[in-house]
């Protein structure tokens, strides 16, 4: 699994994810675990709220604050590839509303863009529960 194809940005803001290798490594265990062979290009482009508000509206019509927007330019089977947008803001915000960590609330979101590559949706309540358990799993399989 090619770990350094998975690569971290930001936009509009000024901030430091931390542990990145470990993401990575997390990262790739969790796609070899939903059985996919590789990971292609994987972005992770850390913004404002401000910043996906705007992604939001130009490339998905939605009008809304939002923790997430990720987009799949996977090209062959078994390999994940995209462009993962998440606004640390909001998931500053959730993460007081939750309960829970900063750092959790950001891996559990970045583990949920990752599901969505690998196939998952949440459109729908079951959908949802799914989506939320295997964060769940996953989020419990982190050494770090």
């Amino acid at each position: 699994m090619a770990l350094r194809d998975i690569s971290f940005f930001n936009e509009d803001i000024d901030y430091k994810i931390k542990d990145k290798q470990k993401i990575r490594q997390w990262i790739g265990a969790t796609v070899t675990a939903e059985g996919f062979d590789r990971i292609g290009e994987l972005n992770f482009i850390l913004c404002s709220d401000v910043y996906l508000l705007e992604i939001n509206k130009q490339y998905l019509d939605h009008d809304t604050y939002t923790d997430i927007v990720t987009f799949d330019s996977s090209e062959e089977d078994h390999v994940i590839a995209g462009d993962i947008f998440i606004s640390v803001e909001r998931t500053a915000e959730n993460a007081l509303k939750f309960g829970v960590s900063e750092r959790d609330e950001l891996h559990r979101v970045i583990i949920h863009g990752v599901l969505h590559l690998c196939g998952y949706v949440d459109k729908k309540k079951e959908d949802k529960e799914l989506m939320t358990a295997k964060e769940n799993e996953y989020l419990s399989k982190r050494a770090f």
